[in-house]
């Protein structure tokens, strides 16, 4: 570096010279040079004038000896080297002076002819040639002049040795030692000053060395504090901490990071941590940087790490890039977590969430997971998806006869009886209760799926033993397939279960495949569902009468109140649906109570008329209606129409005996204490009618119409059979003081058999149709007219 700068100093003052004296000096001797040239050619000018005329007569007069006589006179002058002089007849040639044999390139010649003048004027006679020195540019000088050059020349390398020397003692010196001290600071590290004094730029120069040394050597020592400290708090955190390069190698690791993975500092620091991965998850992590940030500047994952001994470690990684921070770092910082437990926790969870805790099968939620997934793949492979939806028959009375567990255990049993029948790419759930959903994908799948179909209906052919006994139980299954019934994983469900309620509502115990018709039922179910919310809220339900007479006499002693519902756009409509759809969606209980009313606030309108007085009405009571409350509610509609509690008859099925619930026990119990009556309907048609009588205070027995119908049948065996059943019923009923009202009698056969039989009262179209209020209250206002009409 130093001999570079004295060098170039050199250099600078050697061009400046050359740049500056040099072209001054040469000008110089130039310019003296002409000027003695020019003197020369003048002064030979004139010798040559001078003595071409003198030579004039010598050469026309042949004379030799005055031709030398002129020759040595010119070679005399300092100025002229040689002569030479020939006449124009070529006889006289003289030469004189250091001319010799040739020319030399050191003289130069100058000519002039010689003239004489004569009587007959001029005439050449010859010629003079004067041989003078070739001047140089150093030849023109003279002895004060070289001494001069000389002068100015020793001057001119004074100056160049004193700026040198200067430049050395002044510039190169300090540089040196300012060198020395910056050298020795990067080989030993120590922070070294530059020992030179003076008030120039140098010397602040150096001032300002030494302050800046002394200033980063404080700032060093508190960055080495802060970096022993940084350091220290890397290692000690207790979190595997570390760091990688801009292009992920790497760079450093806390000490609780080797502690965790059992790696040594000096195998892993510089090399790609994606090496450390396992293979599966290396792209995902080289790709992490592409994945958009949800929250802040961090990059979440969590990837399997190998750990030293080969095991596996779930690690949430959490990453930030250092260049977020400050632009001059590069890489980022990461804090890795062992989440292997809660991963693992995770999966359980997961799976306890989309699994059914009895029967171990999906649940609902697991079961739609599958379902999104089998949708898909079968878009893939353009294959066919069937699903088939399973539901058990009579499951709630295994619950309600024998507890609970019983059901549990059923449920146990049907599912391990249906595990053998399933493919290994069949996919079986419990989706709640009873309820069971099977997915069969592939090829041919809807005819597979008929298959297991009837083989989970063969099933149920062998009865179910549980605590002590056996229970007998059926499914109804409802198949759909994707994509002929179906769009989308929610619909093939919905269609599936469609299906299966379609069976139940045919007789349940078998399967139906999904077809547009079954849609068109659901819609109209649902129309007359969403009918029935409406007609309760705008109370478009109303209780028509139909009379119950008495056969003797063939007047009206009651009627019974039967429902209907007047829709303002589709008029009245059919009852037997509306009760349907009522009853399986739990809204009978409300239609019970509108009805209730209406039929008390209709009783207390036919009591003003003629003999009407005593009559009652009988209302038709769900199994859904008898809760606790009905009683009080008996009693209040009774108090506020002003109704004696006996013309109140309260007409129950063997559905509402059949179980022989101790609540529905206590509630008829109580209703008959109130003092309203119990009339049994549709008797003769149940599993155990007889026993019912027997066991219940019933008050009222009604005949079912199937047997009535039956007394005129054309066959004699038919007809006798229908009327021996109905004398027996006749006979029975009375032996336990019940009344008997046959129902639906239509013809006058009919009534004239049942009069002879000793049936106390009847009911139906021959003797009048169900009516609304105001159209009954002006026929009955008729009188005695209006009596023998319903007397037929």
């Amino acid at each position: 570096m130093t001999h570079s700068v004295e060098s170039r100093f050199i250099a600078l003052i050697s061009g400046a010279l050359l740049i500056v004296v040099a072209p001054l000096f040469t000008l110089f001797l130039a310019l003296s040079s002409q000027q003695s040239s020019e003197n020369l050619n003048k002064h030979v000018d004139v010798v040559l004038a001078t003595h071409s005329q003198a030579l004039g007569k010598p050469l026309w007069d042949l004379d030799p000896d005055s031709m030398r006589q002129v020759a040595e006179t010119l070679v005399a002058d300092p100025a002229i080297q040689a002569v030479q002089i020939t006449d124009t007849t070529g006889k006289l040639s003289l030469s004189s002076g250091t001319l010799g044999t040739s020319l030399s390139p050191e003289l130069t010649p100058i000519s002039k002819e010689i003239t004489y003048r004569s009587l007959h004027g001029d005439r050449l006679v010859g010629t003079i040639t004067l041989y003078v020195p070739t001047l140089g540019w150093f030849s023109a000088l003279h002895e004060m002049e070289f001494a001069f050059i000389s002068i100015f020349i020793i001057a001119i390398f004074t100056v160049f040795g004193a700026a040198i020397l200067g430049n050395r003692l002044l510039i190169i010196k300090p540089l040196m030692r300012l060198t020395a001290a910056i050298e020795a600071t990067r080989r030993l590290g120590s922070r070294h000053h530059v020992d030179w004094r003076s008030t120039d730029e140098i010397g602040r120069l150096a001032k300002s060395f030494n302050e800046m040394q002394t200033l980063l050597e404080r700032e060093e020592r508190e960055i080495r504090r802060a970096h022993q400290q940084t350091t220290e708090i890397y290692n000690l955190t207790p979190a595997m901490l570390f760091s990688l390069t801009a292009d992920d190698h790497i760079a450093a690791v806390s000490d609780y990071w080797l502690l965790a993975t059992g790696y040594r500092r000096e195998d892993v620091i510089g090399h790609p941590f994606s090496e450390l991965l396992a293979p599966n998850d290396r792209d995902l992590y080289q790709a992490r940087k592409r994945q958009v940030k949800s929250a802040g500047p961090a990059i979440e994952l969590t990837v399997a790490f190998r750990c030293a001994d080969s095991r596996l470690m779930d690690a949430l990684v959490v990453e930030t890039e250092l260049c977020g921070a400050s632009a001059s770092l590069a890489g980022s910082l990461s804090v890795m977590t062992d989440v292997t437990e809660l991963k693992q926790s995770e999966i359980r969870n997961r799976q306890q969430a989309i699994s059914d805790h009895l029967t171990g099968l999906l649940n609902r939620q697991g079961f739609e997971a599958v379902l999104d997934r089998k949708i898909i793949d079968a878009d893939l492979a353009k294959s066919e998806l069937a699903c088939l939806f399973v539901d058990l028959d009579r499951f709630k009375s295994i619950n309600d006869n024998l507890g609970h567990s019983a059901g549990d255990a059923v449920l146990r049993q049907f599912v391990e009886r249906l595990q053998p029948l399933l493919g290994s790419d069949d996919t079986a759930s419990r989706l709640g209760g009873d309820e069971f959903a099977i997915l069969i994908a592939g090829h041919a799948a809807e005819q597979r799926g008929i298959e297991l179909c009837q083989k989970i209906v063969d099933v149920f052919e062998t009865p179910f033993p549980v605590h002590g006994t056996s229970a007998r139980l059926s499914a109804s299954i409802g198949l759909a397939v994707y994509p002929s019934h179906a769009s989308s994983a929610a619909e093939l469900l919905q269609k599936s279960d469609l299906a299966m309620y379609a069976r139940k509502r045919d007789g349940k115990n078998g399967a139906q495949v999904y077809d547009a018709a079954i849609l068109d039922k659901t819609r109209e179910r649902a129309e007359i569902e969403s009918d029935i919310s409406a007609g309760i809220a705008g109370k478009w339900f109303e209780a028509h009468f139909q009379p119950i007479v008495d056969l003797t006499t063939g007047i009206p002693i009651g009627f019974e109140a039967l429902m209907r519902m007047r829709h303002p756009s589709k008029g009245l409509l059919s009852p037997s649906r509306i009760i349907e759809a009522a009853e399986e969606t739990g809204t009978i209980a409300e239609i019970g109570r509108l009805i209730l009313e209406e039929a008390a606030a209709n009783l207390a309108r036919l009591s003003g008329l003629p003999d009407m007085a005593d009559t009652y009405v009988a209302v038709n009571f769900s199994p859904l209606q008898f809760e606790p409350g009905l009683p009080a509610r008996l009693a209040g509609v009774l108090g506020r129409h002003a109704i004696r509690p006996s013309r109140l008859i309260i007409e129950i099925t063997e559905a509402v005996l059949m179980h022989d619930n101790p609540e529905i026990r206590a509630v008829l119990n109580e209703i008959q204490n109130l003092g309203c009556r119990i009339a049994l309907d549709d008797f003769g048609t149940g599993y155990s009618s007889l026993s019912y009588i027997s066991r219940f205070a019933v008050d009222i027995v009604k005949i079912d119409q199937s047997f009535i119908h039956s007394l005129t049948d054309a066959s004699t065996d038919v007809g006798g059979k229908s009327k021996m059943l109905v004398e027996g019923i006749r006979a029975i009923s009375h032996q336990m003081n019940c009344e008997v009202v046959a129902e639906g009698v239509e013809t006058e056969q009919q009534r004239s058999l049942l009069l002879e039989m000793g049936i106390d009262y009847a009911q139906g179209y021959y003797f009048s149709r169900p009516r609304e209020i105001k159209e009954l209250m002006s026929e009955l206002s008729a009188g005695a007219s209006g009596v023998a009409s319903l007397a037929g």
